[in-house]
């Protein structure tokens, strides 16, 4: 068996595992005051995250966790490398918790209000610059002979912050539809009309990514090659369309699980258009870390591939049972209980 190949695969699904989960708090961070009319519905907009969004993030510190035990060289270079932009992503994360928390903890209006902020300004930097740090993948860095030569201003080239903006507007949608459902009445009204209109804009930056990389990117060339994997692209199109329409049928928590089908196989698309690097260099393809230039020995990825298959089934069914237990719409006697908020 090829288990750097097996670890790129999971390296990808943790990825997008987390994406599409936590990527819908992140939109309710930063957008989800835009549904709520009052301050019981900005409680109600909190409280719907409260059993969630830390379970979320565990598929980011998995993410890294992997990528440090199975391409160590890889997790070297993005922690020399990136270390910057990747400090500014946990700050993000780090004010977007804490906000969290804290906001229920004093019962005032500046407190609520500053808190409130914090959590929208961290919630949107922290989407914007994931999706500028997979932009630049996508791109490819500036790798070359003696190791990265790119600047940190350089990561905010244009096609990398159309990613992340592409990037927010997946998660603004994501996130009001988790609202549209989860909310209480008057803000998940709100938060489905929300989504509706916000659709169109993340069509429109779709296309617009899809023609960019085209141009810009060696990201469609396993694609031409391998061609049953442009099964992942059609599938990703065909969930976009059918959360909306899901939607406009008023069936909010049917579109979202098409619009976290949509993210996952967006992510997914991006990971393969990229195989099998895993940093490719824009300077030159021999200087990309690779699944194989940078992989642990195969003894180390068969004793991690051991532990997957067992404590995977584990967190996945821990959080399937999570979300099943709070599944229900938040109303006036779960907003009473959830005075922390």
């Amino acid at each position: 068996m090829d288990y750097a190949k097996l670890w790129f695969v999971f390296w990808a699904v943790l990825w997008a595992g987390y994406f599409a989960l936590d990527g819908f708090d992140l939109g309710v961070g930063f957008s989800g005051w835009l549904a709520a009319g009052n301050e019981e519905e900005r409680r109600g907009v909190f409280a719907s995250l409260g059993p969630f969004w830390d379970g979320n993030e565990v598929w980011l510190i998995t993410a890294g966790g992997a990528t440090f035990a199975a391409f160590p060289a890889v997790y070297a270079g993005l922690f020399s490398w990136l270390y910057p932009a990747l400090l500014l992503i946990l700050f993000s994360l780090i004010a977007r918790g804490v906000s969290l928390e804290f906001r229920g903890k004093v019962q005032a209006a500046a407190w609520r209000s500053f808190w409130e902020r914090t959590a929208c300004v961290s919630s949107f930097l922290a989407a914007l610059l994931f999706g500028v740090a997979f932009g630049n993948i996508f791109r490819g860095l500036q790798i070359g002979a003696g190791g990265y030569a790119g600047t940190f201003l350089g990561l905010l080239n244009p096609y990398a912050l159309l990613t992340g903006l592409l990037f927010c507007a997946f998660f603004f949608f994501h996130g009001q539809l988790w609202l549209a459902f989860k909310a209480p009445a008057g803000a998940a009204a709100r938060a489905g009309r929300l989504a509706g209109r916000a659709w169109y804009a993340l069509a429109a930056l779709t296309v617009v990514f899809l023609a960019w990389s085209w141009a810009a990117t060696g990201l469609y060339g396993n694609f031409l090659v391998r061609r049953e994997l442009a099964l992942l692209p059609l599938l990703f199109a065909g969930a976009l369309v059918l959360a909306k329409v899901l939607l406009a049928l008023g069936r909010p928590s049917k579109a979202f699980l098409a619009s976290f089908a949509a993210i996952a196989l967006f992510t997914l698309t991006g990971f393969a258009g990229i195989y099998p690097a895993l940093l490719p260099s824009a300077i030159d393809p021999e200087f990309s870390l690779t699944v194989y230039n940078s992989s642990s020995s195969a003894y180390t990825l068969r004793l991690m591939t051991a532990v997957v298959v067992v404590f995977l089934p584990v967190v996945v069914g821990y959080q399937v049972w999570v979300y099943r237990l709070f599944r229900a719409p938040l109303g006036a006697e779960e907003l009473k209980k959830s005075g922390m908020y």
